[in-house]
């Protein structure tokens, strides 16, 4: 490969065409930390995505980061969490609440002193960090930029040339990278991937398939009839219930776990919005939850949990419970789906998500416990301003997952197999949300899919997971839909993690560029060196 990449080089140099080393696709968290790290190694990059606003999740409302051990977080992942905490230092920053408040106010530490980090923040704060970080590193962003998904990636010989834009942009580069929560850019370009759950057989797993013993949390408490009229099997299902039976555990299918929004609400009375009633709002797509009230389960605290207290007397709003912001079984066709389709998948599931709020604010059949404890909260007024103060970005929480030589698999997240060639950590839970819903052998709903295990302490992610098959592509890094099993996904599948895997996948391209080489073939023990001096954390054992 290094004769195309000699001819790649040549090619532009003759013509005098001023080609980007390291063209981005995606404004993902990763997508972020790659240009800067490029940027500040002398490399151009430059940042090509379908949005407005950079930063995925972690600038639309996932404030209350999923952080797992930090001590496995550093390099520019733990800059982001030091800036955060910089912000937070001073007063003009607590409009609504002082600092000690919020520190009383939650059950785990979210600002260290000691360290100088901050775990948690509102939406906007993130996104200035950011575009503050692309401005000063001199990255350029083409924002509103959809790639044509089916002929606008131009490969030879196993190298991305270019990449076309919807608009008709052409984009010219060295070195690519696919920073998307979907995988978009992977898929054009000829990678070999999997979408859904694989067989526990296929890579010697326990947490992967059909998940029906490990399913017992955000569980159904009390028995609920699933159909249209209760006790009538012939009436059909309620919205969101599929029959059963639920299969056999381990067994493969093309399910994802759910989606949501993750809402940034506010009981503040000066920064609250009340939640809206969306278009076309239909009760019955609730009937089910209202099943679960009037069966006994009136428990608001355990909803109310997942109001993570972010700064300034607003939330980081999770699903929780057996019936709550996950659309379970919504999103299965959302990878592979057109643009089009994508934004009806998307659309739904914010109907699905207002209307659940609607409904649980003013229907009155719910009960009044309920409707109380959801009355001091709406959505907060001084975020997502230009999109109803709604959060842009529904969490993707796994799509597309790369196909490569070396696969993450449960074993190398429960640390029974070595990793080879760390160039980061993750420390997360396995953590996979439901995937249906469906009527078990008793005839009553039941969840499935969602799995809750610990991983064996912080454990290494390899550099083989980010990069292709060197026969499919030889010039590209996949630093979020990398080469990972669905079970190890749900831990690997954090912001901080795409962070490091970004810079990690920038040192990489840098050294890649200055060898003339493929991406495949780089120096791993040169690149371990830079790695650590970056501040990339990759050994599970050391203390820092």
């Amino acid at each position: 490969m290094r004769t195309v990449f000699h001819w790649l080089v040549t090619v532009l140099a003759a013509t005098g065409e001023v080609v980007p080393d390291l063209v981005i696709y995606g404004s993902t968290p990763a997508a972020i930390t790659a240009a800067v790290e490029a940027s500040g190694r002398g490399r151009s990059a430059i940042i090509v995505c379908p949005e407005d606003h950079v930063g995925g999740m972690t600038v639309n409302g996932l404030g209350w980061t999923d952080a797992g051990n930090t001590s496995a977080i550093g390099g520019r992942a733990r800059d982001f969490y030091r800036e955060i905490w910089k912000h937070y230092r001073g007063d003009a920053a607590w409009k609504r609440q002082t600092r000690e408040e919020y520190r009383a106010k939650s059950h785990k530490p979210l600002i260290d002193d000691d360290e100088r980090v901050m775990w948690t923040f509102e939406p906007h704060v993130a996104e200035a960090v950011f575009e503050r970080w692309l401005k000063k590193a001199g990255v350029k962003v083409f924002r509103n930029e959809w790639l044509d998904r089916k002929s606008g990636v131009a490969v030879r010989e196993g190298r991305i040339l270019s990449i076309r834009m919807l608009s008709g942009r052409e984009f010219k580069g060295r070195m690519f990278m696919d920073a998307t929560y979907e995988g978009d850019l992977m898929a054009a370009s000829g990678v070999a991937y999997m979408t859904g759950r694989e067989p526990n057989s296929r890579f010697n797993e326990t947490l992967n398939g059909i998940q029906v013993a490990n399913a017992v949390s955000h569980q159904f408490d009390f028995p609920v009839d699933p159909y249209v009229e209760p006790g009538n099997t012939n009436s059909g299902m309620l919205p969101g219930v599929e029959p059963g039976p639920a299969g056999t555990d381990g067994e493969g299918d093309r399910r994802l776990q759910a989606y949501c929004f993750r809402l940034c609400m506010s009981d503040h009375p000066e920064n609250r919005v009340p939640f809206p009633k969306p278009p076309g709002y239909n009760p019955r797509r609730y009937e089910l939850l209202l099943r679960y009230f009037q069966a006994g389960w009136t428990d608001w605290k355990a909803i109310s949990t997942k109001y993570d207290p972010l700064p300034n007397r607003k939330t980081d709003t999770n699903n929780h419970g057996a019936f709550s912001f996950d659309h379970i079984g919504a999103n299965h066709d959302y990878p592979e789906a057109t643009y089009d389709r994508r934004r009806e998948i998307i659309a739904d599931h914010r109907g699905y998500q207002q209307g659940l709020l609607w409904f649980m604010a003013n229907d009155l059949r719910v009960p009044k416990s309920v409707r109380n404890g959801i009355a001091p909260w709406g959505l907060a007024a001084d975020e997502f301003k230009n999109n109803g103060h709604w959060p842009r970005q529904l969490y993707i929480r796994e799509a597309r997952r790369m196909l490569s030589d070396f696969v993450m698999t449960e074993r190398h997240v429960r640390r029974l197999e070595p990793t080879p060639d760390p160039i980061g950590m993750g420390s997360y839970n396995i953590d996979s949300h439901n995937v249906r819903r469906y009527v078990d052998a008793n005839g009553h709903a039941r969840n499935e899919g969602d799995v809750q295990v610990p991983p064996g302490g912080p454990y290494p992610i390899g550099y083989g997971s980010i990069v292709p098959k060197r026969s499919e592509c030889s010039n590209l890094f996949v630093p979020v839909c990398l080469s990972s099993t669905h079970a190890a996904y749900g831990s690997i599948r954090m912001e901080p993690v795409f962070m490091i895997l970004g810079q990690s996948a920038a040192i990489a391209a840098d050294m890649a560029i200055s060898a003339n080489t493929d991406v495949q073939s780089i120096d791993k023990a040169v690149l371990r060196e830079r790695l650590l001096a970056a501040l990339v954390r990759l050994d599970p054992t050391a203390k820092h």
